[in-house]
Formats: structure tokens, sequence, C-alpha cells
């Protein structure tokens, strides 16, 4: 990170003295620097003799995680296992012929990548290797294929192997980034030690454990016309006002956020990339694209991807620690804008992009952290030492006041627009408010020895503004006025993901922050400034707008056949905001719980009269099953925990007692629902 702490108290008195562009010369005069790209290691190529491949079906099992390919004369089935960290690969039929090697020849691939094959014949088939090392360096990346045979012979014609006559061949590979030389020796060995009688289904089946129960957790049912639901999903797309279509899309984001978590959460990409030269990097960007993408984590009930989120979080601290201490001059944490990753420092920005200067991107990381331990009632200790982290970043951050005696954020920045005739580094950007306000608050429930002077360090922040047009000011400060047309709706971080702004009690704030959507243009039709659009109307109560933003993304060929999506219309740009946070925004028009508050049915879009939606885990600590038609609604509430909530409806408020273990019905007449 860019050592700025020793000019941080001038750029201060120049922002709040109203230089509106000082902020463009706080910098260590660096051009932009983009993240580490996110690339592939290889593609198994698997050739045939030339014949008649027709009837050529392809399936993919969400609930399995099985891709199978079947043509007239032979099959594949494939999947990555979740419990032995492998891709697995099938390939049956009479006679099969087939070329088989490792070709590390893809798009952009850098042409100095030191390369290296291995083949070596084994008592199942063959063994293949591939080593690339990185241009000046000493990391690299190595391949191992495991070829097993049945029924044919194995030829090697390095750098690949030629199988002939088989009745079937397993694909078992992994690629290992490391430095120096890989023990390809024991990487095989590794390998071979899979194959027991019936390797495939072994594996399948230790996998499918993990990944069904997963998967499983979570149903919607949105009373779709079973013969649409029998459509592949490349018909679908074709009917984009279907039930069916977001039924599907549904389950494809599940199973997609699911498969694209473990080591890491969901990249931009979400953990699928063919070529060298991914946009953006293919990193993390957490300033919205992330936080969307595992927005329903919780909720939903995928602990997993939580977990990955978790450990990204975890590895990167003494980074974090190093951005506040060199920006900032400050102890605790700085999350930056962009990761690969590894490195979690803030080194990714410029004059139009100004990520050294955001303040709350921490806030927003640890919000799905805080929600999970809410849903399963434990605070985890390792969360709890981050958000103490966090509290300790403002207690040095937080030191210029104005006027009136209120806390001042500067410098500030809200993703990525900035005021009208002003610059982008600014004071008091709405989500830095939000943000600081939540951190502290946050912090003080889960550390009640620290919580007096943290609860009072968040009540010295401002309120928020409401502007001229009525609508809540993206910057709380006199002359930065707002710019409506952005994709970012980072304003409104009060509304969503957070509960500080909501209609139930803070009416007035909400009507400002309904507004200020109103006014929100959607500059290039990225899909994720869409969907961020229809989280906020859901907590608005705004069905109607929840119903346009999902149309402008349905209708706008968003989604490749395979259900993954894109960032912006016509297919333009693979990016998983869409297909992973899809399934965040169905819950949130359907149920939104806080710790002591259910809503329900809050922004039912007219087209879905009728469904059912299973397993949906609540803050205050039951699972939640909800099935609703015109004229009733009905809830069951399997509470872990003793607990009085209230529960909202269109008709009003009433208090609820839950008792642990013991199930609850609730009904809804008609005047309850929407």
């Amino acid at each position: 990170p860019p050592h700025l702490a020793a000019d941080l108290p001038a750029l201060q008195d120049r922002l709040l003295a109203g230089d509106l562009t000082a902020a463009e010369g706080f910098t260590d005069g660096r051009p932009l620097q983009w993240v580490q790209p996110f690339h592939p290691a290889f593609q198994l190529r698997l050739r045939r003799p030339a014949g008649d491949a027709h009837d050529y079906r392809r399936h993919v099992d969400f609930t399995t995680g099985e891709v199978t390919a079947r043509s007239a004369d032979w099959n594949s089935r494939v999947f990555v296992s979740r419990a032995d960290d492998v891709i697995v690969q099938q390939i049956a039929g009479p006679g099969l012929t087939l070329d088989i090697h490792q070709d590390h020849q893809l798009p952009d691939a850098p042409a100095a990548l030191a390369l290296s094959h291995g083949s070596l014949l084994t008592p199942e088939g063959a063994a293949l290797t591939l080593r690339a090392g990185y241009p000046d360096s000493d990391r690299a990346y190595t391949g191992v294929t495991l070829v097993a045979v049945t029924g044919g012979t194995a030829t090697l014609i390095p750098p690949g192997v030629i199988v002939e006559g088989a009745e079937s061949v397993l694909l078992l590979a992994r690629v290992r980034r490391h430095t120096g030389e890989l023990d390809v020796v024991e990487e095989t060995r590794a390998l071979r030690e899979l194959l027991t009688e019936q390797p495939y289904d072994d594996l399948l089946d230790r996998h499918v454990r993990l990944h069904r129960t997963a998967y499983t957790r979570v149903t919607l049912d949105l009373a779709a016309d079973p013969a649409e639901r029998a459509l592949p999903g490349s018909e679908l797309l074709e009917r984009p006002k279907s039930p069916a279509l977001l039924e599907r899309l549904f389950a494809a984001g599940r199973y997609h956020l699911l498969s694209s978590s473990g080591l890491n959460p969901p990249r931009l990409t979400g953990l699928w990339t063919g070529d060298w030269n991914t946009a953006w990097s293919g990193a993390f960007t957490t300033n919205a694209n992330l936080n969307l993408q595992t927005a329903s984590a919780a909720s939903a009930a995928l602990p997993e991807v939580t977990q990955a989120l978790e450990s990204l979080i975890h590895r990167q601290l003494p980074h974090w620690r190093e951005n506040a201490r060199t920006i900032y001059g400050a102890r605790g944490v700085v999350a930056p804008t962009h990761t690969d990753g590894e490195s979690g420092f803030t080194y990714h920005y410029n004059r139009e992009y100004p990520h050294q200067l955001w303040t709350a991107g921490a806030d927003w990381l640890l919000k799905p952290l805080v929600d999970h331990d809410e849903t399963r009632g434990e605070r985890d200790p390792r969360t709890a030492a981050v958000l103490a982290e966090v509290a300790r970043f403002y207690e040095d951050f937080l030191t210029r006041t104005d006027a009136d005696g209120h806390l001042v954020v500067v410098p500030s920045y809200s993703p990525e627009n900035r005021p009208a005739g002003a610059s982008w580094g600014t004071v008091n950007a709405a989500m830095d408010l939000s943000a600081a306000r939540h951190a502290l608050r946050t912090a003080a429930e889960y550390h009640p020895g620290q919580a007096p002077r943290w609860r009072a360090l968040a009540d010295r922040l401002p309120p928020h503004r409401i502007n001229a047009d009525g609508a809540l000011a993206e910057w709380a400060w006199p002359g930065l006025e707002d710019t409506y047309d952005h994709r970012h709706l980072s304003h409104l971080y009060g509304v969503w993901p957070l509960d500080e702004i909501n209609p139930y009690d803070t009416p007035d704030l909400a009507a400002a922050a309904h507004r200020a959507l109103e006014l929100r243009g959607a500059e290039n039709d990225s899909a994720h400034g869409h969907l961020h659009h229809a989280l906020i109307a859901a907590r608005l109560r705004d069905h109607e707008r929840v119903a346009r933003a999902l149309a402008s993304v349905l209708d706008g060929d968003f989604f490749h056949a395979a259900l993954m999506s894109a960032h912006y219309p016509h297919r333009n740009v693979y990016n998983a905001d869409a297909a992973h946070a899809l399934p965040a925004v169905l819950i949130e028009m359907l149920v939104q719980s806080t710790p002591d508050r259910l809503v329900l049915l809050p922004a039912l879009p007219a087209g879905l009269p009728a469904g059912g939606l299973r397993g949906i885990r609540t803050r205050f600590g039951a699972e939640l099953d909800l099935t609703w038609s015109p004229d009733h609604a009905t809830v069951v509430l399997r509470p872990t925990r003793t607990h009085r909530i209230e529960v909202r409806t269109s008709s009003g408020a009433q208090p609820l007692d839950l008792v642990a273990g013991e199930a609850c019905v609730l009904t809804l007449g008609a005047q309850e629902t929407p």
C-alpha cells in the first residue's frame, strides 16, 4: 500500500476548507496497478476420430454437481469433488479411441511461460504432468492427470497418451500452485490411491454427501407450468416472464454459488474462465460485486459460502492492518477494494477510482459473518476480534469535527461515484457514515466492555442529509450535490444490506431513500446495478420496482445457456454477479429478517401469485417455510432459541413469542398478503 499517512492531516484540512479536488493529490504517484490475473491452468483435451456425433445432449444435475454428456456412441460424466479436491471424468463407449493431453495454449497465455511436460505409463494407464513457471518468478503451477483405462491399451505419444479399444477411461486431475518444484511422483501416488473397484461411483458418493446436503437445504417453488419446467435452460431463457425461468435461475444460482465457494468465495467470474485476460483480472471486487454474490449465504443456508468468505478475510488481515497503518496512520484494519485472493494490500487505484480513500470495505465484508452468527445464535470469536480491529481503526481515524460538533469522515469515497462538479474524494459519503456507525455498534455488541466508548463514538457521527429533491443525499456535506445516473447504489447501504434505514423504524429516512432510488439511473446497464436496485427496493416494500429490475436482467439477455451470467446485456463480459445475486433478490422479496423482526411478503411481484420457499434461515434463529397464494399464506417457523419477535405483514405488526424446539404456524389472510 502507499505510504500516505504523513500527508493525511493536510488533505483533511484542504477538503474541510472546500478544496473539491484535494484528494486527487493523495497518492504516491504510481500508475494504476492491476492485481494478479485469475487464469486457467490448462485445457484437458480429448480428441476422438472423426465420426457421426449425433443425438448429443448435455445435462447438469444441480443436486449432485455432476455434468453428463451423451452422444450416439459414447457418454461422459464429470464432477469436481468437494470431498477429495479432484476433477473426475469418466468417458465410456464401445471401442473408445482417445488422444489425451494437457494443453496450456489458451487465449493470452504468456509466451514466456517456462513449460515442461511429463508422461509416464502406470499399471492402470498413464500419468500426465504439465509444469508452467511464471515469467521472472519462482512461482509455478503443475497439473497432474491420471488416466485409468478399462478394456484397452495406453501408448505414450509425448506429451500425451493414445488410448485405443477401451470400454471406459477415467481421468483424475489436480492442479497445484507452488514455488520451486512439485513432487509429481507423490501427486501421482495420491491420485492412484483414489482408485477403488468402482472409483468413479465411490468418489461421486463422497462428493454428493457434501454437495447435496448443502444444495437441497433451501428450495423455491413459483407454481410454474410443468411443461415449462421440463424445458432445457436455453429454451427457458427465451421466456423471460416465465416463473419456471426464475425457479431455474434460483436453482442454478445456488448451484453456481456453492460450486465456486471453497478456499475462496466466488470471484467476478465465479470460479471459471477460459483465458488469461479475464475482465478486471477475474479478481474479488469488494465494493459491490463480491458482496452481492454472497448476499444470500446466511438466509439461504449456505454456510459453506460464509466460511469461504471468512477464510479470505482472515488470511488477509495482516495486509489489512498494513493498509490502515501506511495510508491512515491508524490502528485496526482497512480492506482493499480489489484483491486477487492472496494480497490484501491496497494498491489498485488511480484518479478516477481512488480506492485508497475507501474505508467502508471491512464492514461490508464482515456483514455476512455477523448475519451467520445471528442465524446460529453463537458469536464466532474470530469475527469478534476483527470487529474490534475495525472499531479501533475508527477510533484513530474519526478525529475531525464539523461546526456542530459531529465527527466528519474525511477523506470519504462513495464507490464509484462523485458529486456533481467535484472530484471523487470528498467528505461524509452516506455509505461511509452508515458503515462507521454499523461497525462501531456491532463491535460494541460483541465486546460489552468496550461498548460505551464505541457507541458514544458512533453517536457523534452526523445524520444523513436529505437533498432538495427529497432524496437521501449521497454526501452529507454542504455543496456536494448528487450525481444520479450511476450503476452503484453505495449511498443506500443503510437500507441494504444494513437495517439502519427501514419503513418501520425510520419512515422519513426510508421515504428519502425511496426517492433516491427513484432518481437513480442504470448508467451502463451493469447486472449488479439492476440487482442491487432490486434488493434495496425489496427492503423498501416496492414490489413494482423489484419486478422492473428483475425484468431488466431477464429481458436483457444477461444469461448464457449454462445459466451463468454476463456483466452487461447481450451476454457481454462473462461475470457471475447476476447468477449469484438473483437468489438473494428472490428471497428478500418474500422474506426478510433481523434479530428481532420477521417481514413476510414485503415485495412480491404481481406476476408470482403463488409459490413456496422452504428452508430459509432467519437472523432470530428459526428455520422458515413459506407458502402463499392470492388469498392466504402459511408460515412454519422452527425456532432454535426462545425469543420474542415482531412479525410484519402488509396489514401491520404483531408480536410473536417463539419457544426453542416448538414449531410455530402462522396463517395470513388475504388482507395480509400483497
